[in-house]
């Protein structure tokens, strides 16, 4: 069945459609400011690079439902394409099996997305009904124009050894500056499940150009690996392609129309923030998404209730603006105020932020109110570690918190392991250096230990003025 429409978007429409993807190369840089380029027409040269044909592009897998048993996949095409599909088998070491994914052919749905540089159809297809731990191929297109065969692996049913990569704020300069980053994440960790971004992937949401350089960062690992993502306040933005000046004073933005067409996400969150707050069993770790644009409250009593209802070993919490900010003049004590005592309720293992383009660690945490005070924090075994980090070059400078480790004016991704009874996180820089590293070790009946493994040099901090 087609999506639901996107809230607060009456002009999107879904229809039956094919497609497949090839990946464009982009060639225009952007600045490295937060909003500086939000009503900025669309240049000729963009409208040359990022055009689509009915070759399928921009492929990229997600999850609708169980990893064990499932992979969703999205692309593009221009609007030519009406029809759209998919085929899959499983994957063996010749190519026999293409009569057995030609008869596996599953229909795509269709989401038609008016974008700056002209309208798009993009298309969505969920396997379902596979089979745990195991590799398939798989091509999208449209009977015609076929992309190539690419492998994915389900997940296994039972807790097992795996590894993620975690990314804060992409954002800007996506040719230039994250897409290095990126190629060091992948040749550290080429057998990661999928990767987790915290928001704030474009500066601008409606600007195809730059998902155009975010999706030609990743390249044909997109297709390979599946995304995991929740939105941050660049993702929000004026659904129109022309706004009025009356639009455009009144900064009315909302999410960006390609979200629900790009990113294929469980729609098991409050109804009216599907596939922006969600939850995700894998492997034995219960991964949470959260929209930290939309009210706290309502998100609050559904992650209390999906908390309280957790068979798994580990709790990954992620959204955008951070529990504990790490820049000057940012501070969020309403949404601290309404999530993090559900974390400390449900002992949330690790909640993983972006937003202040800056990087910060901290110990255990453990919210405790104060009458006199109002609030304060305590850092005691079995708390919860929140971390901020910023994979793309725009940069800010710090604030006084406390953390166990920051670093300004640098460009971070994240490997986080779990096996077992052990979660291994380690930060590390685009240049592949590791910067920070802990270990989380549960114990039957006792709170975690966390065993601080940070390197032996110094924090890349700006000069005190």
């Amino acid at each position: 069945m087609p999506k639901n429409r996107q809230r607060n978007d009456p002009s999107r429409q879904s229809m039956r459609v094919i497609g497949c993807c090839s990946l464009l190369l982009v060639s225009v840089a952007f600045p490295a400011c937060a909003h500086e380029n939000h009503d900025q027409p669309a240049a000729v040269s963009d409208i040359v690079t990022y055009r689509s044909t009915a070759l399928p592009e921009r492929i990229l897998l997600g999850w609708k439902s169980h990893p064990d048993t499932s992979q969703a996949v999205t692309w593009r095409t221009d609007t030519s394409v009406q029809y759209a599909y998919a085929q899959i088998a499983v994957a063996e070491a010749g190519p026999m099996f293409v009569p057995k994914a030609k008869a596996a052919q599953l229909n795509a749905t269709t989401t038609f997305v008016p974008t700056d540089l002209g309208d798009r159809h993009y298309h969505a297809v969920n396997f379902t009904g596979l089979k745990p731990n195991t590799l398939y191929v798989y091509r999208v297109g449209d009977r015609t124009n076929w992309s190539a065969w690419i492998h994915f692996r389900t997940a296994s049913a039972e807790p097992e050894p795996f590894s993620f990569v975690y990314y804060g704020d992409a954002q800007n300069d996506l040719k230039s500056h994250w897409s290095r980053v990126f190629r060091e994440a992948f040749s550290d960790a080429p057998r990661a499940k999928f990767m987790l971004h915290a928001g704030d992937l474009v500066n601008r949401g409606n600007s195809d150009a730059e998902w155009g350089e975010w999706c030609a960062a990743g390249g044909w690992v997109n297709g390979m690996i599946p995304t995991v993502a929740i939105p941050g306040n660049h993702e929000y933005d004026r659904n129109r392609v022309d706004p009025t000046p009356e639009e455009i004073k009144q900064d009315d933005r909302h999410l960006c129309r390609r979200w629900r067409a790009r990113f294929e996400l469980p729609e098991n969150g409050p109804p009216d923030l599907l596939e922006t707050c969600y939850y995700l069993d894998f492997q034995g770790v219960r991964f949470v998404g959260l929209n930290s644009m939309e009210d706290y409250q309502p998100q609050a009593k559904w992650l209390d209730t999906v908390l309280t209802d957790n068979p798994n070993r580990w709790t990954i919490v992620t959204h955008h603006h951070p529990i504990y900010s790490g820049s000057k003049g940012r501070n969020n004590p309403e949404m601290r105020a309404a999530w993090q005592p559900i974390y400390d309720k449900h002992k949330v293992d690790l909640v993983l932020t972006g937003h202040d383009h800056t990087y910060g660690r901290t110990g255990q945490m453990k919210h405790e109110a104060n009458l006199q005070t109002g609030e304060r924090t305590r850092s005691e075994q079995g708390g919860t570690v929140y971390v901020v980090s910023v994979s793309g070059p725009k940069q800010y400078g710090r604030n006084d918190f406390k953390f166990a480790r920051r670093a300004e004016d640098t460009q971070l991704y994240q490997i986080i392991s779990i096996d077992g009874d052990k979660l291994r996180y380690q930060a590390r820089t685009a240049t592949g250096t590791l910067y920070d590293g802990f270990t989380l070790q549960k114990s039957p009946g006792k709170p975690n230990q966390l065993i601080n493994q940070i390197p032996e040099t110094p924090e890349n901090l700006r000069p005190e003025k």
